[in-house]
């Protein structure tokens, strides 16, 4: 089998980028989830609360994050920056540290975006001193954490998967989805359909880096949102066609994907084409 797409998130619940290559990191590919979107008491808003969040593409260029969107100017953060003010966010039930992007990264969010029952948007950037475990429970022994990711650093999915699914939605006589639906970082082809929800592991051919597979990722909302222009076209799908397929068995919901922790590998660089192996 080997990596069909490699998938960056910098701002969380915007548009994905499509790379070709990517440095790994204990917290994910570089700059995965480095950012979020919160309301005015921190807490975390995604496309769960404004499904047009999908129409705000994102660019990393050498020195800057570069949101863009239709009805705006393009807004540039600094990379390099680091003194920012400080403020404590919210991503599900856990407290993370981070740094606030200031007045006019708030003001072209809640431009572009609206706001939040009555909150302004703001920009906060994940603080590199603070550390958010991964839930230990799922753990094998590794120590693991995350930034804005909503529990773990890597989301690893296959093509044979979404071709599996979409099958059962045409069926149905619904319209084929595409992989950015469920938002991986790591696209796997050449293996059957579902055969990653048995795997412990995945591991370059070469040994450069290692994966743990740990939770099975049960899927929301946002799978039901087009994430090219941020509409619900057929409201519960893939959802209720992920249930009735029943991909895990003794867990009641819907599922697709394997959330990871990356055991061996920080600092190496991971690419499309790559040769990987499991067990």
């Amino acid at each position: 089998m080997r990596i069909k797409e490699l998938n960056l998130y910098p701002v969380k619940s915007l548009r994905g980028i499509p790379l070709d290559r990517a440095t790994l990191g204990v917290r994910g590919l570089a700059y995965d989830r480095n950012w979020m979107v919160v309301d005015q008491v921190g807490r975390f808003v995604t496309q769960r609360q404004m499904p047009g969040m999908a129409r705000v593409t994102v660019r990393l260029e050498e020195d800057w994050l570069v949101l863009e969107h239709p009805e705006a100017q393009p807004l540039a953060i600094a990379l390099a920056r680091r003194d920012q003010p400080r403020l404590t966010t919210y991503v599900w039930d856990d407290a993370c540290q981070a740094l606030d992007e200031g007045e006019e990264a708030s003001r072209w969010l809640t431009a572009v975006l609206g706001d939040l029952r009555g909150s302004a948007l703001r920009l906060v950037r994940f603080d590199d001193a603070h550390r958010r475990p991964v839930e230990s429970r799922y753990l094998q022994g590794e120590e693991a954490h995350t930034a804005f990711a909503d529990g773990y650093p890597f989301l690893i999915a296959s093509q044979a998967s979404l071709d599996a699914l979409n099958r059962e939605l045409q069926q149905k006589v619904l319209v084929p989805l595409p992989m950015n639906r469920f938002r991986p970082n790591i696209v796997i082809e050449g293996v059957s359909a579902f055969a990653e929800d048995g795997w412990n592991e995945v591991m370059a051919q070469e040994g450069q880096y290692r994966f743990g597979l740990r939770k099975p990722c049960q899927r929301c909302k946002i799978t039901t949102i087009n994430q090219a222009n941020g509409t619900i076209e057929v409201p519960g799908e893939p959802l209720q066609t992920l249930i009735q397929m029943k991909t895990q068995p003794l867990r009641p919901g819907a599922y697709f994907g394997q959330n990871a922790t990356l055991l061996t590998g920080e600092g190496e660089v991971i690419a499309v084409g790559e040769t990987l192996h499991a067990k």
